[in-house]
């Protein structure tokens, strides 16, 4: 939709008086200059009103909340919220770790307890972060801190990183949603029902749907997170309940618990990562600094293969060698191989890319 764009008193005036014949006066001061003035302000008032209704009916012009308000009076679409990154820590000493005990890390990211257990010697703690969002997926071995004392307890650690927190849906993320929505109508459990219902779920980034994979009546839907990697055990779990509720014994699975119609025995399952490892020797400018340079690269060689994730049935060796080339710093390469080639990489329906592995060397001449 083209943009509708109120114009200025000074252009609605100067547009009456090109309409008016020359024979009457027009400079300033004169009766018919004032005349149509007073008759520009209210006409601009009015266009006003008119970019203003543009603009709301113009989807693509809305943010925040009017943009939720539009998408879920015409496809009844809701932002996804923002959810708590989990994990489990590894507590050390005697004692007893209550539920809501908080541990955090050195930079004050906080995490609390979401079971008591009692600890005798060495135990493990299910966690979960105190704020929504990215910012509670930290590495491993970063929470280390109790803020309070708990009596008895020496020692926490979390061996492996936190994960599943991610940041509420954008207002790209969101638009998109509602376009494909709007251009796929989903409905009587098509595939596009399917694809509009795994990315209702917070969390989960894209899908792909497989009908009939194990018969009539069956479906399979293959996620993966926001992050565009493959989704955690929990992330199944949630997106399985939301669409197609098993049941402790599948006694609930197919039978209409979920959004899924009855008779349709939905399975959703995570994309298998599919490990790229890369390797290059650069030609750097001056001082410029190798490992801030391989970080910058890394962070380049991810956001392209998450772009491509569920896009692209392969991963291209050159537009791997445009990432490493964009880098700020990097006058050129030389060596570049991908998973120990120079050829492009085939990513399975099943597959999503993720970078495994990323090893930098200095070109010496």
């Amino acid at each position: 939709m083209s943009n509708y764009t109120a114009r200025t008193k000074e252009q609605i005036l100067q547009s009456l008086l090109n309409n008016i014949p020359d024979d009457y006066l027009k400079d300033v001061g004169t009766f018919t200059r004032d005349l149509n003035a007073s008759v520009a302000i209210e006409a601009q008032l009015y266009e006003k009103q008119i970019q203003a209704l543009w603009e709301y009916f113009d989807i693509e012009t809305l943010t925040g909340e009017e943009l939720e308000k539009r998408v879920f009076q015409l496809k009844g679409l809701n932002r996804k919220k923002a959810t708590f990154a989990i994990g489990e820590i590894t507590v050390t000493g005697n004692g007893t770790v209550t539920k809501g005990n908080i541990f955090e890390t050195p930079n004050a990211i906080q995490f609390e307890a979401v079971e008591t257990v009692k600890i005798v010697n060495v135990g493990k703690v299910k966690i979960q972060a105190v704020v929504a969002g990215k910012s509670g997926n930290v590495g491993a071995g970063a929470i280390t801190l109790m803020p309070v004392t708990i009596q008895g307890i020496k020692f926490v650690n979390n061996e492996k990183q936190t994960y599943d927190g991610f940041d509420a849906e954008t207002d790209m993320s969101l638009l998109e949603r509602y376009i494909i929505a709007v251009q796929t109508p989903a409905t009587s459990g098509n595939i596009y029902h399917y694809k509009q219902w795994a990315r209702a779920v917070e969390g989960v980034g894209n899908s792909r749907i497989f009908p009939l994979w194990n018969g009539r009546n069956t479906v399979k839907v293959v996620i993966i997170d926001d992050n565009q990697q493959p989704a955690s055990s929990e992330l199944v779990k949630k997106t399985q309940n939301y669409i197609d509720p098993m049941g402790n014994h599948n006694e609930t699975w197919g039978a209409g618990y979920g959004e899924a119609p009855i008779g349709a025995y939905c399975t959703v399952k995570s994309a298998t990562a599919k490990d790229i490892n890369i390797s290059v020797t650069l030609i750097k400018e001056g001082m410029a600094d190798l490992e801030t340079l391989k970080k910058a690269m890394e962070e380049n060689i991810k956001k392209f293969l998450q772009n491509i994730a569920f896009e692209k049935d392969y991963v291209s060796y050159s537009l791997i060698a445009n990432a490493v080339l964009a880098t700020s710093g990097v006058v050129e390469w030389t060596n570049l191989t991908v998973n120990g080639g120079t050829a492009s990489i085939s990513v399975g329906e099943e597959e999503v890319a993720i970078l495994k592995g990323l090893i930098v060397n200095e070109h010496k001449g």
